[in-house]
């Protein structure tokens, strides 16, 4: 009977191989399966006099072939290269949106700039001025068209956060799962290879979606993110969801629920397609907002400005050819007040002080008092400083200035502001009658008849700006230089001259260098609205060697001049430094600004490009790593089958033998 018994442990040895092979075989292609092995032992022997004969084979067990630091990698990697690959999608719309031109700012800022050079050279031709009418109009549509683009690619971040926060619960809820049903066979003496496969998988596809931490706690596998936030600790999940920032509404925050509390984790969450989407949101999406709204802003201001020093075809000083960036509606939006701040408390109007020094970024302020308050900026997390609401002037912080909207504030409430956040969405073309453009400088100098000296006075400039952004001073300074003009600047001799107003009167003395060229800035006085005694500016060149007696005329240019002098003004925009001026930089042009815009998006582009493919080639090194140890070969398989079937037939011809033998012995009897 031994003989038989041996055989037929071969037999049910062989059998369970051959299984195992075949289960192998057929999840060649099940994720996450790692291939099994049978473990056999021999069985006790048998004492016959003085030695010892087996008794066969046992089945000690069926194990997976498994590393748990090459797993370990694998998940790592995954949540690496997802990162990468989510950075990377996103990154490479915004780089080829800015780069194009046919969807990018610089062919159309370089056709408004062009339509201002050939206004130039006829300031009074209808068709150059409905041309720049009509650029200006693509330039503000142009800017919108890519504020809305970026706007979506927002929201688009916010739904995929929510759908990716529903899709890390269910997982993270089989992962509970799988580690109640691992501890109960496991309890029971049991190795449940393709549970702790299909926990592994599961866990490998959480890494896709967010990086995470996995430790292995009595057969349980817990798992936390960010900094140390858990997941799922045995068999207890903490789920996630999204709600719009507390800080700021139009972005969604990452919520982790624990029990009665949450916990916004969105600072710390990395790795997996949300660390990607929301590094690129940081990294890319908001500089880009910010940077382009700055270039907008600084247009739309610097040209009506100019604008605004000008006389246009009908005699009248000129008005805007964009919208107000500074119109009551502009400087409400441009604060957001926490949602923790006290209910009682209002909020802060944000008003432009100084395109030129508006840097790209976001701040955030934080009231120590109910007038006091600190400043940080947060595209580099510079402080500001601290400053005092009310103040005389109100402080200018990056080229902008706060002040209280409505509701007082509280020590401890905070407020996000967004200066330049909205100016793409905002910009719009207002001017629609082509005459209302102001290409003549407002005033004209001519050389007297009869003057019997050489000297010569250059064409002269208002040297008080007029402040679009106050309609009182604007009006105020207008009428005075239309009241004033025009004046007569006299040479009482060789070196010396006086000024003398419309009526004659005497408003000034001066003397000169002959044969240099003499800057002069002549005072004209007037009286404002409330009686008080002001003056404006008249800047002009005198040059060669006047005779006494010699006079010449300043006076308003007369409508419908062919003066181009605001026009070459308009146009040396293109190269003027007007954006982002600091205390150790005179700043740079719209077209070098808009250029470093690209250039950033695009280097940040490119290192996504190269991170992506680092981080694929290191996901295909751990896979293949994994697979070469875990995974099912159909050549090695297939030989085993092979080897499983021999050892199956050679145990079946034990039997025989054994059954041979049996009755060989009942046939002597």
């Amino acid at each position: 009977m031994s003989l038989l018994n041996i055989g037929m442990s071969g037999l049910a040895a062989g059998h369970a191989s051959l299984l195992t092979t075949g289960n192998n075989i057929a999840n060649v292609d099940t994720a996450g399966y790692s291939r099994q092995q049978t473990v056999q032992s021999s069985k006790g022997s048998n004492q016959y006099g003085n030695v010892f004969i087996g008794s066969g084979t046992t089945l000690s067990d069926v194990r997976r072939v498994y590393s748990s630091y090459l797993d370990a990698q694998l998940q790592t990697t995954t949540s690496l290269n997802s990162d990468a690959q989510a950075y990377l999608g996103q990154a490479t719309q915004v780089d080829k949106l800015l780069s194009d031109g046919s969807t990018g700012i610089s062919k159309t800022l370089q056709s408004f700039f062009s339509s201002l050079q050939t206004l130039s050279g006829n300031a009074n031709d209808t068709a150059a001025r409905q041309a720049l009418l009509t650029n200006a109009q693509g330039l503000s549509s142009r800017f919108n068209a890519i504020s809305q683009q970026l706007t979506q690619q927002g929201s688009y971040i916010n739904d995929q956060l929510g759908s990716m926060a529903e899709q890390v619960n269910k997982l993270a809820a089989t992962v509970a799962s799988y580690n109640k049903k691992i501890s109960e066979v496991s309890g029971s003496g049991g190795t449940p290879n393709e549970l702790l496969d299909q926990r592994n998988e599961t866990v490998r596809q959480l890494s896709e979606l967010v990086g995470t931490q996995v430790t292995e706690n009595n057969g349980s596998l817990d798992i936390y993110l960010g900094s140390g936030q858990p997941l799922v600790i045995g068999n207890t999940v903490n789920a996630l969801r999204v709600e719009a920032d507390k800080a700021d509404p139009t972005r969604s925050a990452i919520i982790m629920d624990r029990g009665s509390s949450t916990i916004d984790i969105t600072s710390v969450v990395s790795g997996g397609e949300m660390g990607g989407l929301l590094r690129y949101r940081e990294d890319v999406l908001t500089p880009a907002v910010n940077g382009l709204g700055r270039i907008a802003m600084v247009v739309a201001d610097q040209v009506n400005k100019q604008l605004g020093q000008g006389l246009d075809q009908s005699g009248n000083f000129g008005s805007a050819l964009f919208n107000d960036i500074n119109s009551a509606l502009a400087i409400s939006q441009r604060s957001i007040a926490s949602a923790h701040n006290n209910p009682a408390s209002g909020n802060l109007d944000v008003t432009i002080k100084d395109t030129g020094k508006l840097a790209a970024s976001d701040y955030q302020v934080t009231f120590t008092s109910a007038t006091g308050y600190s400043v940080r900026r947060l595209s580099d997390n510079s402080d500001m400083g601290s400053f005092t609401l009310g103040a005389t002037p109100a402080p200018v912080i990056d080229g902008f200035s706060l002040s209280l909207d409505s509701g007082p504030v509280t020590a401890g409430d905070t407020f996000k502001i967004t200066p330049t956040r909205g100016a793409a969405a905002d910009m719009t073309t207002v001017m629609t009658d082509i005459k209302r453009l102001a290409t003549a400088a407002p005033l004209t100098s001519t050389n007297a008849q009869g003057n019997d000296g050489t000297g010569t006075v250059s064409q002269p400039n208002l040297s008080t700006s007029l402040d679009i952004y106050d309609p009182v001073q604007r009006q105020e300074v207008q009428n005075a230089v239309k009241a004033a003009m025009p004046i007569r600047l006299m040479m009482t001799s060789g070196t010396a001259y006086e000024v003398f107003d419309a009526k004659g009167a005497s408003i000034g003395t001066g003397s000169i260098v002959p044969g240099q060229n003499n800057d002069l800035n002549i005072q004209v006085p007037y009286t404002d609205g409330s009686g008080a005694a002001k003056t404006f500016g008249v800047a002009m060149t005198l040059s060669g060697s006047p005779a006494r007696d010699d006079s010449f005329n300043i006076a308003m240019t007369a409508p419908g001049s062919t003066d181009n002098r605001n026009t070459q003004a308009l146009l040396g925009l293109q190269t003027k430094a007007t954006v982002g001026a600091t205390a150790t930089s005179p700043g740079i042009s719209l077209t070098d600004a808009y250029g470093g815009l690209v250039s950033s998006v695009g280097s940040k582009t490119k290192q996504g490009q190269m991170d992506a493919t680092a981080t694929g080639a290191i996901l295909t090194q751990a896979r293949d790593s994994r697979d070469s140890l875990s995974g099912v070969d159909l050549d090695e398989e297939t030989g085993n089958l092979i080897k499983y079937q021999q050892y199956y037939s050679a145990s079946s011809q034990i039997i025989k033998s054994a059954q041979e033998i049996f009755s060989t012995l009942l046939n002597a009897l």
